[in-house]
């Protein structure tokens, strides 16, 4: 089977309310641009550096996650879910998603679609086009989502959907 032949997905985003937004930027990401070999599943699953501003001053949490809109399933591909960071929190420094104990506060990693709770790197399948790294910081209106570390990350979107004020996202590419 030739997956490079499937239609493209749409983006994720923009399949959701609209809702304004504020600047993330990244040492090792650009928008738009190939993601580096260092932050694929075959280099050891290191996350990029984020960093984000701009955002409501009413904010009291975000949520940190990085979506695969292209994996071959009917539903993409949660490669990273961050909950729960702290309002005063801008910037995560490149491998903050080792861990746990690299996030600060009260934050924790829901489980990602390959089974970790981490940030597990691009991986996708030999052949395939190229597939789009969606890496979003949603702005709560709360200060938790009420959820645990076995919360699925569609179940976190879903929560953090109705809590949300703003979003930024930046989207890298990679292919095998």
């Amino acid at each position: 089977m030739d997956l490079s032949q499937r239609p493209v997905a749409p983006a994720p985003y923009d399949q959701l309310p609209p809702v304004p937004s504020f600047t993330l930027t990244s040492r090792d990401l650009i928008d738009g641009a190939p993601l580096g070999d260092d932050f694929a599943a075959h280099a050891g699953n290191r996350s990029p550096h984020l960093a984000w501003s701009g955002f409501p001053p009413e904010t009291q949490s975000f949520v940190v996650s990085c979506f695969d809109p292209d994996a071959p399933t009917p539903a993409g591909y949660w490669h990273w879910t961050v909950v729960d960071l702290d309002a005063s929190v801008t910037e995560l420094d490149t491998d903050a998603g080792a861990s746990d104990l690299m996030l600060p506060g009260a934050a924790f990693h829901v489980r990602n679609d390959g089974g970790t709770h981490a940030y597990e790197g691009a991986a996708p399948p030999a052949g395939d086009r190229e597939h789009r790294y969606v890496f979003a910081v949603h702005a709560l209106d709360v200060d938790t989502l009420d959820l645990d570390p076995e919360a699925s990350p569609t179940a976190v979107a879903f929560t953090a959907l109705f809590r949300t004020l703003a979003r930024a996202t930046l989207t890298a590419t990679y292919q095998r």
